[in-house]
């Protein structure tokens, strides 16, 4: 009987989408009408399946959960799959870290790294092999970055920056400012913490602006560098790029520049990288490909072998959006961190696809705070809950 008058009683549907019983006798409050969404991008950035236009070819046998192409002098996206889809990082989100300090400091600059600034790095971390007490210059310290994506060096840069705390923030910030609003930055060196996420069209936009700096893109491409071991003795380090240097059976690809590798057991292997050929200059980002520690370098090098033989003559199906500091318009007209994606590939409210964080915990560190508020602190806490039974450490390797 009560189930029966449950049936029976009228439904309201709040502005927020959000049903509830209405007393009887009252009328249905009819919905209101979806707010238009906005895609950072490009709306067929966050369709499901492969996007591209007036072109075939693409390579057949791609197992990453998300990649895209892009021409890095127009920005425009050539194809995607999953642009927006929300993973975790790995190392490719030390772009972000170098997008963010790399200005600060001069090259030249010499530091004596302290006990203390060793002393917060992850156990499981890539290292380089930073000694305290040891002096470095800056241009070493970034060699130890980008060469061997060591997070005792990017800890002592982020000390020298005013701490781990100050450095995320900036970095949070400085993703806002380049419109990637799919990150959230936990740690400065893209260790596997619970809610750092981060997205291909994200990592590619890092990439995109990082290499319009001449130190950046001098220490990405950088194949080898002696690196200071105590004393007057040097060892020599190399390059994980297995794209630039040719490494575990592959060759260098040709006209490779760099720009970012890395790999947790959380996040598997990531990639973002650059090649040039006449004159043209493409960027390929691929998260997460199957099994294989050599496939995310198969993977990139079969879509830039691609954009190359056809991204020319390829309709873009998006495009690189820039910051917003340097003159570039606000996607949608809305506030910063509010960007709504609709499509598998975007991840709306709940969990992500692939065990990530809910959307709830993104706009919680883009800026969302008025979303949050009109959700409802209680469901906040739930969510949040809930990501925290669900979440599990990660080794980080490289």
């Amino acid at each position: 009987m009560l189930a029966a008058l449950a049936a029976a009683a009228p439904v309201a549907v709040a502005a927020g989408g959000r049903a509830s019983a209405a007393a009887p006798g009252t009328p249905a409050v009819p919905a209101a009408p979806a707010a238009p969404v906005t895609v950072i991008g490009g709306e067929r950035l966050a369709r499901a399946g492969v996007q591209v236009r007036g072109v075939s070819g693409l390579p057949g046998r791609l197992s990453a959960r998300a990649w895209l192409v892009a021409d890095w002098a127009t920005g425009e996206v050539l194809a995607s799959y999953r642009a927006h889809q929300r993973l975790a990082p790995a190392s490719t989100l030390k772009m972000l870290f170098a997008d963010t300090v790399l200005k600060k400091f001069d090259r030249t600059e010499r530091h004596t790294v302290t006990a203390a600034e060793l002393a917060d790095i992850p156990a499981g971390s890539s290292l380089v092999g930073i000694q305290a007490g040891t002096t470095y210059t800056v241009e070493q310290l970034w060699q130890g970055v980008f060469l061997r994506s060591g997070n005792d060096a990017v800890h002592v840069l982020a000390h020298m920056n005013g701490g781990v705390a100050r450095t995320v923030a900036e970095m949070q910030a400085r993703a806002e400012d380049l419109q990637a609003l799919d990150t959230h930055v936990v740690s400065p060196d893209g260790f596997d913490h619970p809610g750092q996420i981060s997205s291909a069209y994200d990592l590619t936009l890092f990439a995109r602006h990082g290499l319009r700096n001449a130190d950046f893109r001098g220490y990405c491409g950088t194949r080898t560098a002696d690196f200071p071991a105590g004393g007057k003795k040097t060892f020599q380090i190399q390059n994980t790029d297995r794209l630039l240097t040719g490494a575990w059976g592959l060759k260098p690809y040709e006209g490779m520049i760099g720009v970012k590798n890395g790999y947790t057991s959380h996040a598997g292997n990531t990639f973002t990288g650059a090649a040039v050929r006449g004159g043209r200059t493409l960027l390929a980002t691929v998260m997460h490909p199957g099994a294989g520690s050599n496939a995310v370098y198969e993977e990139t090098a079969a879509l830039l072998d691609w954009g190359f033989a056809q991204g020319g003559s390829a309709r873009a199906v998006g495009t690189l959006v820039e910051p917003l500091s340097e003159g570039g318009a606000k996607a949608g007209g809305g506030a910063p961190g509010t960007r709504a994606a609709a499509g598998s590939g975007a991840g709306a409210a709940g969990p992500a696809a692939d065990g990530g964080p809910s959307a709830w915990r993104l706009l919680e560190g883009a800026g969302g705070t008025a979303a949050l508020l009109a959700g409802g602190v209680w469901a906040v806490r739930r969510r949040r809950a809930a990501a925290r039974a669900a979440d599990t450490g990660g080794r980080h390797r490289r």
